[in-house]
């Protein structure tokens, strides 16, 4: 058994390990790869400064070619800062980019002779032209960053004056694709796996915010509930009927903090993002309550089965509270097919005309909230029969609207 001190130890630890992914999950998740780029980005941009200095006397408008010279280490300051800080991530910062590159690789027939621009690259360079491809890449994966380079290498085909697929010699056109695709798909798995962090996270917090609760119902409601059962069995005589029912909802409160601890944790059936209806109804057997289902298992969407299984819990609930200390409840869950029907009945006091409607004048919306409204926000449909001193019968059926996606 554990000590105290060792819960102690684990539960800071875990706390921790949850504040720390509460942190990773709140940046962007591309954002190392903007950091990455522009460390590329200021090599870059110094070997294209460098090539400035190299070829520039060869140019036939060599003052022309230092003014772009200057727009291109100007805009190279300015993507870095935006990039870094995070205003610049976007389609109009981006677009930006992929325009002042292009208009740079253009401006070399405006600063170079024929021959030059035949026998060399553009001037701004191809290795900072990349820049561009890289940003459109982190933005719109591996689509972005493709059609980029093709806009790069269009740009560069325009100044040279024909394409050039001689690929063993030129590879140009493959380099930019490349670069694209592959940083475009490293951004996508970043974002995938951020979205997995994220949920990641948010179900640990999920967990530990039901244990914390789970503890404080334990020492205080389960307890009580506990004391009463006990109590008014040894009292027994009118209070036996207080005491089954005080009884039957500790056990039922234990059982609803075990499930859904197990549901926070993903132990759920087989798991996924659907749940077995099947298995949820028949935590409601009980001594007062018969369940019947299929022999298999019925596959729903999560958030499906919580709602359906509310809604069966709250007729239940009534049961138990108005129907009788004698009362009993039978529970029947019927896969259609194209639906689903979940009968419950009891043999209890039955609802007396205008009783419902009455409560929901006062503003006590337990049923039409509770019940009709569950079932309504998944498009399924209520009937209610209620004959006093008879019993009650709901039914609720739920269409497998879920399944036409």
């Amino acid at each position: 058994m554990s000590t105290p001190v060792g819960q102690e130890s684990r539960a800071a630890a875990r706390r921790a390990w949850l504040a720390r992914v509460r942190e990773s999950v709140d940046e962007d998740a591309a954002a190392p790869l903007w950091r990455a780029a522009q460390v590329f980005r200021a090599l870059s941009l110094l070997y294209s400064v460098g090539f400035q200095f190299t070829i520039n006397d060869d140019l036939d408008r060599p003052r022309t070619a230092v003014v772009l010279g200057g727009v291109l280490v100007a805009w190279s300051i300015a993507c870095a800062v935006a990039y870094l800080n995070g205003f610049g991530r976007n389609w109009r910062w981006v677009g930006a980019d992929i325009a002042v590159t292009a208009g740079l690789i253009l401006s070399t027939s405006a600063v170079a002779s024929a021959a030059w621009i035949a026998g060399n690259q553009s001037w701004p360079t191809t290795l900072w032209a990349c820049n561009a491809v890289i940003s459109a890449a982190i933005l719109g994966g591996a689509t972005g960053g493709a059609l980029t380079g093709l806009v790069v290498w269009a740009s560069s085909v325009f100044v040279k004056g024909h394409v050039d697929l001689n690929f063993g010699r030129n590879a140009q056109l493959i380099q930019l694709l490349f670069l694209g695709l592959v940083v475009g798909w490293a951004a996508t798995s970043a974002r995938r796996s951020h979205e997995l962090l994220t949920q990641a996270a948010r179900f640990a917090a999920a967990g530990e915010e039901r244990d914390r609760l789970a503890r404080h119902v334990h020492d205080g409601v389960l307890q009580a509930l506990a004391l009463i059962s006990r109590r008014g069995r040894e009292i027994g005589g009118d209070t036996a009927g207080l005491a089954d029912l005080a009884g039957e909802q500790e056990r039922a409160l234990r059982h609803f903090l075990t499930d859904n601890a197990d549901e926070d944790r993903g132990y759920d059936g087989a798991g996924g993002d659907d749940v077995d209806l099947v298995a949820r109804l028949r935590h409601h057997a009980g001594p007062r309550v018969s369940v019947s289902t299929p022999s298999g298992s019925v596959r729903v969407p999560a958030a499906v089965g919580t709602e359906i299984d509310g809604a069966v819990a709250n007729a239940l609930d009534n049961v138990a509270r108005h129907a009788g200390p004698s009362a009993k409840a039978f529970v029947l869950l019927e896969d259609l097919g194209e639906t689903l029907v979940v009968s419950i009945r009891d043999d209890g006091a039955g609802i007396e005309p205008g009783r419902l409607e009455a409560a929901a004048a006062e503003g006590r919306l337990g049923v039409a909230q509770a019940i009709i409204g569950r079932i309504e926000s998944l498009g399924g449909s209520v009937e209610l029969d209620s004959t006093p001193g008879v019993g009650t019968d709901w039914e609720l059926t739920v269409p497998r609207t879920w399944e036409e996606g």
